[in-house]
């Protein structure tokens, strides 16, 4: 597997991190690319305070680069790499944010001072000619971590992210601390080349056994990382003399050793590693964001199933639409025939109590009584019938609108709530031509029947001698004559009280056909106004429940479209992981642990 291979999955995840929008993503990666790109491979030495950590960096390249003692710590990354001829300068911060970085260059020799007597130092830069350096390796002692390294443990750790190797060093005084194997196991987990380097043998006569134990903890707790124990006052000593042996002694030939071995002649296979590590680190964020964003549609209400709920409103609907119209249809066919049935009970009871009034008066004398009185009535009843028949309508449309529940179902029964009969329709009832029995027609009809009687007692009497006109005949008559006046009297007054009752009875008929009329036209009204208002409202919500079913439709459409984008998605960084790992297993031996 060549470079171009890991080349080409970072900056596909480059890329890929940009169209997720996570440019801090992307941005670390391609500061990881340009460290991969470089010629120089960073070998970051990180350690506890006074752990021997930058005397260290002085005795690999043999030069006295980085500050060293108790009272100089180093308080910025310090770079040491090949340059033809020595040189240094110190880079320090921008005095305000966006300003660029100043470079002061200071003599080699007096960069270590210089370095530990200035605050606010970005890094420090070092060059010199080192065979060692000319390789390939640049060196970066970093500000002490842990306790007694303060706000400068930040600085170690971004240093951390460009590094291609890492030395943890720790002294021969002591076994390795806690912090320590932290630092450790937190470089291994994103550096596959880690090294532990263990400092000041020459001061300590016990040092194996230190080793011993640290191997020991490194083993509980599952890393791999090579122990090189070394003197750096030995090696240094040996420089000066050229004392072979001396350096041989100084254990630093074995730990040079590995560094060209397992570091420099492992470029490409470190830089897969770190590809493979970086890009994984990188696509877990990703992957678990596009697996909730898949996942999402499972816990809200999917498309489908609301264009299923759109469909049953539409359907229970229609039904409840017809089921509307069906009882509206048979509540105002139930309210013709009631309405029929009261207006001519009403008007009966009217009828008969006039019937009653008639039979024991003389209409001459109690029909402008009967006539005002029979008005007052027929008012009566038909507000009371008017009155009922807006009460049943707005009944009726209730009873539907139960059925289909619309706001306003009521508004076609206010229709009927003004219906009702002028007064002067009511009242003006035509008296019947009645002829009045005149003084005249009762001496008339009087003479007429007591002729009779004067004769037929006169002609009796006469048998005895008397007279034919005498004063029994003429008593005789006289009592025919009362009674025949009598007789026509009640006679004609039973005449004037039928006249008197069928000219009522035509007026309560017509009332009862102008009336009930009325009151079908406006329940006609009012049944076409339910009608049309049901009608709208069902086809209104008809059309919001189809444009639902629409919508919810397309929605699901797209949400196919989305589901199907975010599974290929998905599919697509579990893929670039896929090939991480690859990475990982042609530049370490061993796939990373990754789900999938």
């Amino acid at each position: 597997m060549t470079a171009s291979s890991w080349l080409k999955v970072l900056d596909e995840t480059i890329g890929i991190c940009d169209a997720h929008g996570r440019p801090d993503l992307a941005s670390a990666l391609r500061r990881r690319r340009v460290r991969l790109l470089d010629p120089h491979l960073r070998v970051v030495v990180v350690g506890e305070a006074k752990q021997g950590k930058s005397q260290l960096v002085n005795a690999l390249v043999n030069a006295p680069v980085c500050p060293v003692g108790d009272d100089v710590p180093p308080t910025a990354p310090t770079v040491v790499q090949h340059a033809a001829s020595p040189a240094a300068f110190l880079v320090a911060r921008p005095s305000e944010p966006g300003a660029p970085t100043t470079r002061t260059p200071v003599p080699v020799d007096r960069v270590a001072r210089e370095s530990a007597a200035r605050a606010g130092l970005l890094r420090v830069e070092v060059g010199v000619p080192r065979g060692l350096l000319a390789g390939g390796l640049s060196f970066v002692d970093t500000p002490p971590v842990g306790e007694g390294g303060g706000a400068r443990g930040d600085e170690t750790l971004a240093a951390l992210a460009d590094a291609d190797a890492v030395v943890v060093v720790s002294d021969a005084t002591a076994e390795l601390s806690p912090a320590a194997l932290d630092l450790v196991r937190r470089v291994a987990a994103s550096c596959p080349a880690v090294l532990c380097v263990l400092t000041k043998i020459d001061l300590v006569p016990g040092w194996r056994d230190v080793l011993e134990r640290n191997r020991s903890l490194l083993a509980s707790a599952g890393l791999a990382a090579p122990q090189f124990p070394v003197s750096a006052t030995l090696r240094l000593r040996a420089a000066d003399t050229g004392d072979r042996a001396l350096n041989a002694e100084s254990g630093f030939p074995a730990l040079l050793c590995h560094l060209q071995r397992e570091v420099l002649a492992r470029r490409d296979q470190l830089a897969r590693h770190v590809v493979a590590t970086s890009v994984a680190a990188v696509l877990e964020p990703l992957v678990v964001r596009a697996r909730a964003d898949l996942e999402r549609p499972r816990r809200a209400a999917p498309a489908a199933t609301r264009l299923e709920e759109a469909q049953r409103q539409l359907d229970e609907l229609r039904r409840r639409s017809t089921r509307c119209h069906q009882i509206l249809a048979d509540e105002m066919a139930d309210l013709a025939s009631d309405m029929d049935y009261d207006l001519r009970e009403r008007t009966r009871t009217v009828l008969r109590e006039v019937d009653r009034i008639l039979d024991d008066a003389d209409p001459l004398v109690v029909w402008e009584t009967v006539e005002d009185w029979l008005g007052r009535n027929l008012s009566e009843v038909a507000e009371a019938s008017a009155t009922w028949l807006a009460e049943r309508c707005r009944w009726i449309a209730e009873k539907a609108a139960a059925v289909l529940p619309v706001p306003g179902a009521e508004a076609g029964a206010g229709t009927v709530s003004a219906l009702g009969v002028a007064p002067d329709e009511l009242s003006s009832v035509d008296m019947p031509r009645i002829e009045r029995f005149t003084v005249a027609q009762k001496t008339f009809i009087g003479l007429k029947s007591s002729y009779g009687g004067v004769l037929m007692f006169g002609l009796v009497t006469s048998l005895a001698g008397l007279p034919l006109i005498n004063p029994v005949s003429l008593g005789a008559g006289a009592v025919f004559a009362g009674k025949s006046v009598r007789d026509e009297s009640r006679s004609r007054l039973q005449r004037r009280q039928a006249l008197a009752k069928a000219a009522v009875q035509r007026h309560v008929d017509d009332f009862f056909l102008r009336f009930g009329k009325d009151c079908r036209d406006a329940a006609r009204h009012v049944h076409r106004a339910l009608r049309d208002h049901f009608t709208a409202v069902a086809e209104e919500v008809q059309e919001r429940v189809v444009e639902s079913a629409r919508l919810a439709r397309e929605a699901a459409t797209a949400e196919a479209l989305d589901r199907e984008r975010r599974t290929r998605e998905l599919e697509r960084l579990l893929t670039l992981r896929r090939r991480a790992s690859a990475l990982a297993v042609a530049g370490h031996g061993k796939p990373l642990e990754i789900t999938a």
